[in-house]
């Protein structure tokens, strides 16, 4: 286990202790408020109201033909234009052969 990992354990059992310690010092009253804010705000977190979330933000708004045909007509044109690209360009370069891969006996020196 990695020293962030028995930290992290440290921690937890040493707030368990704490937790335990308080139950036994506190009324009823006492804990049972905070428990109650806790469990409020997790369910507000874990499921919104409809008025606050995201969608409510953006209203849907049905684009007019004319709109739907410029961007089916981009569309159209993008696959063909990816279409075309995937084949092999030609291009003007030759490849010229050099002399580092033939094995000449003169060139090769005596001693290294």
């Amino acid at each position: 286990m990695n020293k962030q990992g028995i930290l992290f354990w440290a921690l937890i059992i040493l707030a368990a202790f704490g937790l335990i310690g308080l139950l036994g010092r506190l009324s009823l009253a006492n804990i049972l408020i905070p428990l109650i804010v806790f469990g409020v705000v997790f369910l507000l977190y874990k499921y919104p109201p409809a008025r606050w979330s995201r969608k409510a933000k953006t209203p849907k708004i049905k684009p007019s033909a004319k709109t739907m045909a410029k961007i089916n007509a981009q569309h159209n044109a993008a696959t063909r234009k990816s279409s075309s690209s995937k084949k092999r360009k030609e291009y003007p370069f030759q490849v010229i052969q050099g002399q580092k891969g033939k094995n000449n006996e003169e060139d090769i020196p005596k001693y290294h």
